[in-house]
């Protein structure tokens, strides 16, 4: 496969705390590095006091790195182009930015998550809006806590892209001493692990916060293992895919870190507080519950079984109790663990 030249200037679309932590760490790398944002006031503080202090509040930010509320500012020149905003908003982040994407410059999504409508994964929906000769594609998952990136605490994730040439690049450009990348070419499997995970870690959160203990969250990490990899084998993946970091390396990290956000609405549920006061009193996403919505449908339309997916949906977005929903997986009919 052909190589591409060496990276210099990077467009980073997403302002929140991985596309923050994302666009600082490429800057470090002394790379030219634009971020992008929808909110005003993160443009302002970055440029002011060198902080999105929105999303990632304490992190001091390379005086290279320059916040942008303009597409076309932001894309300018860029080698590369990096999306990191929040899955359902990706599409039209991505037609609203095509117009003024440079031309042949790979483009690295980092968002994980499966669209409610389509039910694609980031995959889908970047391919649809680009030409894969034009803009070749990666993506970016794995364990990876965007605090940690940012305090420089070592970190290793997975690169996905059916074009070696484009992985390779992608590997060369984000990889430092403590930001160690890996690559694949099983871009099903890395997406649908790096989606998966945050449902898992709902259930995971809620069985934290009911004090079911160690025993109860080995049992959901093991089986919630089992789905992530039977719906992405059904999808065309690799099951070995998933034995690696962008499904059990991700997965655990999401569904035992206190810096996990779909582990933290998970046990604020298992507290009693409803899913709207949660979602309204922060600004900070948690991918899983669209992801949640989204999974359920997608396994009925491959006939893929997924108990910890549908018992989460239950618990979101049909009032059912979390003890309640928890003790239905410990009661559903016995079987084989190969099942």
């Amino acid at each position: 496969m052909k190589s591409r030249k060496r990276v210099t200037s990077v467009a980073v679309l997403g302002a929140g705390s991985w596309g923050t932590t994302l666009a600082n760490h490429l800057a470090g790398r002394r790379l030219a590095v634009r971020l992008w944002a929808f909110e005003a006031e993160v443009v302002a503080s970055i440029s002011r006091s060198r902080e999105n202090s929105a999303f990632l509040p304490g992190v001091r930010l390379h005086a290279a790195l320059e916040a942008s509320g303009s597409f076309a500012e932001t894309l300018a020149g860029a080698d590369l182009a990096l999306f990191v905003t929040p899955s359902h908003v990706a599409r039209a982040i991505l037609r609203d930015a095509l117009p003024h994407l440079p031309r042949h410059i790979p483009v690295v999504v980092a968002s994980k998550g499966i669209e409610a409508d389509s039910l694609e994964t980031m995959a889908g929906v970047f391919a649809a809006g680009l030409d894969a000769q034009d803009h070749p594609l990666a993506f970016l998952s794995g364990p990876s806590f965007a605090r940690e990136v940012a305090a420089g605490l070592p970190t290793a994730v997975t690169i996905a892209s059916r074009d070696g040439a484009t992985s390779r690049l992608a590997q060369e450009t984000f990889s430092t001493d403590t930001f160690r990348v890996y690559t694949t070419d099983d871009v099903i499997g890395v997406e649908i692990g790096g989606a998966l995970k945050n449902v898992i870690a709902i259930a995971a959160g809620i069985g934290d916060g009911l004090g079911l203990g160690h025993n109860a969250r080995s049992a959901l990490i093991t089986r919630g293992l089992a789905e992530m990899t039977r719906l992405g084998v059904a999808l065309g993946a690799r099951a070995s895919t998933f034995a690696g970091l962008a499904g059990l390396g991700d997965l655990v990290l999401t569904c035992t870190g206190d810096l996990s956000r779909n582990r933290s609405l998970g046990m604020a549920l298992a507290a009693g507080r409803s899913l709207h006061e949660i979602q309204t009193a922060t600004r900070t996403v948690a991918e899983g519950v669209r992801t949640t919505a989204a999974a359920v449908k997608l396994a009925a339309r491959t006939g893929v079984e997924l108990p910890i997916a549908a018992q989460v949906h239950r618990v979101l977005f049909d009032g059912v109790p979390p003890r309640v929903a928890l003790q239905e997986l410990m009661t559903r009919n016995l079987r084989d663990e190969t099942d």
